[in-house]
């Protein structure tokens, strides 16, 4: 018990989850205000119907960010629980759970560098190239306006971060397993990995 409470994983988790939804919330307010209301589309449709539509989607997007995050973890840790269970590693579901939201806090650091990005380079996007942007992914070596849109999500999703969280994922189980780590990592790629690339081919395969 010591050990974990010296941990970023083994810390409250409710305010892990709080602290991670005021966070986001912030990030995107930042990226909604300053940097998509700011684009000549929008600028273009405020005064419209399609402008007013907007705006509701952008309130849904606040006022979800706690119930999209707590499906995402629930999923993702009952089946990373799943994979430490089939290789006899005795980890609860709810140190999975504290797990997940530790390692989600790697993909804030995407949402700033894009805020940056849009703020101080690329300071005339559309909605498109705000749409298409994430930092350090493979969506960089192809064309957004050219590909099939079918492959744009996976293409973003496919990124140096997404690495990263599996990495997270590894040193949290690892904490509560105090196993060796080559095994953590056998359960992370025949768990969640497994999970994310068959998510994007049902993806690939669904979209219209």
């Amino acid at each position: 018990m010591e050990h974990e409470t010296k941990s970023f994983f083994g810390a409250d988790k409710r305010l892990l989850f709080v602290l991670l939804c005021l966070i986001t919330l912030l990030l995107l307010y930042v990226k909604i205000t300053l940097i998509e209301n700011e684009t000549a589309a929008f600028e273009f449709l405020q005064d419209r119907p399609e402008g007013a539509i907007l705006r509701i989607l952008n309130a849904v997007k606040f006022f979800s960010i706690p119930f999209v995050y707590l499906w995402k973890f629930t999923v993702i840790a009952f089946v990373i629980w799943v994979g430490c269970f089939m290789f006899g590693y005795r980890v609860t579901y709810t140190q999975c759970w504290g797990v997940v939201i530790g390692a989600e806090y790697i993909f804030l650091i995407p949402e700033v560098l894009k805020i940056i990005w849009f703020m101080t380079v690329q300071t005339d996007p559309t909605l498109g190239d705000i749409s298409a942007f994430y930092p350090l992914s493979l969506m960089h070596f192809f064309d957004y306006e050219a590909i099939d849109k079918r492959y744009a999500y996976p293409l973003r999703a496919l990124n140096l971060f997404e690495i990263v969280y599996w990495y997270a994922l590894v040193e949290g189980i690892n904490h509560f397993a105090r196993k060796d780590k080559r095994y953590v990592w056998t359960i992370v790629l025949c768990s969640y990995v497994l999970l994310f690339f068959l998510w994007l081919g049902f993806y690939m395969i669904v979209y219209k």
